[in-house]
C-alpha cells in the first residue's frame, strides 16, 4: 500500500482518480481548496482530505507528507507557476518519487494564451526538480460539451471556435485513470511528456451533429465571439479567460490540438471512451 496526494481532488480529473487509487487499495491525500458535499463524498470514501491553498507552502507540506506519489492539477487561473514551485519543494523534502502534472496539449514557450505558457514554465519547473514526472498534454476534454449543456438541452452547439476545429475529446474519467495508471506503476514514465487524445477526432460541427444523433433531437452549430463566449459562462470577470479562448481560437486553427495516441489505451489497458459513449452516459445533462 502506498500514499498518493491528489490536487483538485473534487475537479474533473481528480475525483475520478481519488477513487481509482483508493479502489487498489491505496491511500489518498485528497488536496481540496474548501468544503462543500463534493469533500465529504471523498470522506465517505476513505480519502484524508486537507484543505488548503496551492499557493500557501505550509498547506502543501502539510498535504504532502509521507506521500509517495502525487498528481499536479492547477485550475485556468493565475498562479500556476508559482504553485508549480510551492508544490516541487514540498515534494524535494519529501522524498517523492514521482509526479503526474496535468498540462495542455498546445504547452510550448512561444504559446500566445498565458495560461499555456504557464504550462510549459511548469513544465519546466519540475524538469528541474529531478523528481520523475510525467508531463500529461491534454487536448479537449470531453467535458467541454458539459460546460454549454444548458444550451445543447435548447438544441445550441454554442462555441467561439471555427466549426471545422478540429479535435478528439478525452474523458475526465479515463484522464483520471490514465493518472492512477501512471503513479501505481510508475516505470518507464519518469521524465517523459505524452501528448493524450481521446480516441475519435471530431470537429466542432461534427461533434453537433453526434450530439444530434445520440440524444435523437436537432442540436445546431453556432459560432460567437470570444467575448459573447464568456460573458455566457458567467466567466467574463475574469480577463484570463478571455485570452485563453481568443489564443486556443488560433491554436485550432493552427491544427495544434488535433490528433490521436495510443498512450493511454496502453496504460490503463482498456479501451477509452468515445464520444457517443460520452454523450450517452451524460444523457441527463444533455437532454
Amino acid at each position: 500500500m502506498k500514499t498518493f496526494l491528489v490536487t483538485g481532488a473534487t475537479g474533473a480529473t481528480g475525483s475520478p482518480t481519488v477513487k481509482f487509487l483508493l479502489e487498489k487499495g491505496h491511500r489518498v491525500n485528497a488536496f481540496v481548496h474548501s468544503e462543500d458535499a463534493r469533500t465529504q463524498k471523498l470522506r465517505d470514501q476513505g480519502a484524508n482530505v486537507f484543505v488548503g491553498d496551492l499557493l500557501n507552502l505550509k498547506h502543501v507540506r502539510t498535504a504532502m507528507e509521507g506521500v509517495d506519489g502525487a498528481y499536479f492539477c492547477y485550475p485556468l487561473t493565475g498562479g500556476l507557476v508559482e504553485a508549480a514551485v510551492i508544490f516541487s519543494q514540498a515534494a524535494r523534502e519529501q522524498g517523492v518519487k514521482h509526479i503526474v502534472n496535468l498540462s495542455q496539449k498546445q504547452s510550448r514557450p512561444d504559446a500566445r494564451s498565458p495560461a499555456t505558457l504557464n504550462h510549459w514554465m511548469s513544465e519546466q519547473v519540475f524538469i528541474w526538480t529531478g523528481i520523475p514526472t510525467t508531463h500529461l498534454r491534454i487536448t479537449f476534454f470531453a467535458e467541454w460539451m458539459l460546460y454549454i449543456a444548458p444550451l445543447i438541452r435548447f438544441g445550441r452547439y454554442v462555441t467561439p471556435f471555427d466549426p471545422d476545429s478540429r479535435f478528439a475529446p478525452l474523458a475526465a474519467s479515463d484522464i483520471g485513470r490514465i493518472v492512477t495508471g501512471i503513479l501505481t506503476n510508475p516505470e518507464g514514465h519518469g521524465h517523459q511528456t505524452y501528448e493524450l487524445h481521446g480516441p475519435e477526432e471530431y470537429s466542432h460541427q461534427e461533434l453537433a451533429g453526434l450530439l444530434s444523433t445520440v440524444l435523437g433531437k436537432e442540436v445546431r452549430f453556432e459560432q460567437i465571439p470570444v467575448e459573447d463566449f464568456v460573458r455566457l459562462l458567467g466567466l467574463d470577470h475574469d480577463r484570463s479567460y478571455l485570452s485563453h479562448f481568443s489564443a486556443v481560437k488560433i491554436d485550432q486553427r493552427e491544427r495544434r490540438l488535433e490528433g490521436l495516441d495510443s498512450i493511454g489505451t496502453a496504460i490503463i489497458g482498456q479501451p477509452l471512451l468515445t464520444p457517443a459513449q460520452f454523450i450517452e452516459l451524460q444523457r441527463n445533462l444533455l437532454t
